[in-house]
C-alpha cells in the first residue's frame, strides 16, 4: 500500500466513524403551541393585567414563545405607533412572536348594504396595519352576515367583504383569516363555499375546535367542521373548557382533532383558547398546554 491509498482509507475511516458518532438529527415537530390572549380575558377586563403584560406572561408563566393578540384589549390602540412599538419592543424581549390579532366589533363584512360592507372592510385596515407593524401574519376577522338572506346570499356577501379585505392585506404580505365564530360560520360546509368564493390565497380559515354553535341548541359536528375548514387553515384554535381526571379535554377528543389537524398538512401553531369556569385560567392554559404536548411528544 502506497502512502496515497493509506491516507485515502484513513480519511475513508475518519469518515464513518465521524458519521457514527454524530447525533441524529431529532425529528420536526409535529406543531408549534402558541397562546391566545382570550385565555386571559377575565383577568385582562378586570385590569389586573393588561396587553402590554401579555408577552411576558405567555413567556414566563407558561413557556410560550408566540401569542394571538385580541383588539379588544387594545381597541384605541390600534394607530398609536408609540404604543405598538412598545408592545413589538416588549414581546421581543421576551423572545415571543407575536402571530396575529383578532378582530371583533368592527361591523359585518358581509353586510347587506354594499356601503355598510365597504365601511366594514376600511374599519379592520387600520387592523391590518397594526398587525403589520407588530410583525404578524394574518389579522382573523369574522364572516359576520346579519343572518339576512339565503345561506347562498349570504355567502356571497361574506365573501364580496373577505375578497375586499383581503386585497388591503395582501400588498401587506398578511393574511386574512376566518374563525368558525357562530351562525353559519359555524358550519363547516358553508364557510368552506364561502373560501372556494373568495378563491385569494392569503384568504383562509382559522379552525376552532369549540364554536360550532349555529343557533340555540343546533350544533354542527365539530370534528366534520374542522375537517371542511382545514384545507383552508392558516392557524388553528385549540378551544378547550374542562378536563377530566386523565387530563383529557371532556367536550373535544384532542388526539382524534389533532389528526385531523396534521392530516391536512398542517404543522404550523395551534393556539390555546381555555374558556372554561371549573378551572382558573391559568390551570386551564396549563392543562391544555399540557394535553398539547403529550399528543406532540406522541403520548396520548
Amino acid at each position: 500500500m502506497n502512502r496515497r491509498q493509506f491516507l485515502q482509507q484513513g480519511a475513508a475511516a475518519a469518515a464513518l466513524a465521524a458519521a457514527g458518532c454524530a447525533s441524529p438529527k431529532p425529528p420536526p415537530e409535529p406543531f408549534k403551541v402558541s397562546l391566545a390572549e382570550w385565555s386571559l380575558h377575565k383577568e385582562l377586563f378586570a385590569k389586573i393585567i393588561t396587553n402590554q403584560d401579555f408577552p411576558r406572561i405567555a413567556r414566563t408563566d407558561y413557556g410560550i414563545e408566540a401569542i394571538e393578540l385580541v383588539n379588544q384589549f387594545m381597541m384605541d390602540q390600534a394607530t398609536n405607533q408609540a404604543y405598538l412599538k412598545e408592545l413589538k419592543q416588549r414581546a421581543d424581549d421576551q423572545g415571543v412572536r407575536i402571530l396575529l390579532i383578532m378582530c371583533d366589533g368592527e361591523g359585518d363584512l358581509g353586510a347587506v348594504d354594499p356601503a355598510q360592507r365597504r365601511q366594514a372592510v376600511q374599519n379592520h385596515y387600520k387592523w391590518a396595519d397594526a398587525t403589520k407593524a407588530l410583525g404578524g401574519h394574518s389579522i382573523r376577522v369574522n364572516a359576520a352576515t346579519g343572518g339576512v338572506g339565503t345561506p347562498e346570499e349570504q355567502q356571497k356577501r361574506a365573501a364580496d367583504g373577505l375578497a375586499q379585505l383581503s386585497a388591503y392585506c395582501a400588498p401587506l404580505g398578511l393574511n386574512c383569516i376566518v374563525e368558525n365564530h357562530g351562525g353559519l360560520s359555524s358550519n363547516g360546509q358553508w364557510l368552506a363555499g364561502v373560501m372556494k368564493l373568495v378563491n385569494l390565497p392569503n384568504c383562509g380559515t382559522l379552525p376552532d375546535f369549540g364554536n360550532f354553535q349555529i343557533s340555540p341548541g343546533q350544533w354542527y359536528d365539530r370534528y366534520t367542521g374542522v375537517t371542511e375548514l382545514m384545507p383552508f387553515a392558516k392557524a388553528v384554535s385549540a378551544k378547550s373548557y374542562d378536563f377530566n381526571e386523565a387530563g383529557y379535554c371532556v367536550e373535544t377528543d384532542y388526539p382524534r382533532m389533532m389528526k385531523i389537524v396534521l392530516a391536512a398538512g398542517y404543522h404550523g401553531y395551534v393556539g390555546i383558547e381555555y374558556e372554561g369556569d371549573k378551572l382558573s385560567e391559568a390551570d386551564g392554559i396549563r392543562a391544555t398546554k399540557l394535553l398539547l404536548d403529550r399528543i406532540r411528544e406522541g403520548v396520548a
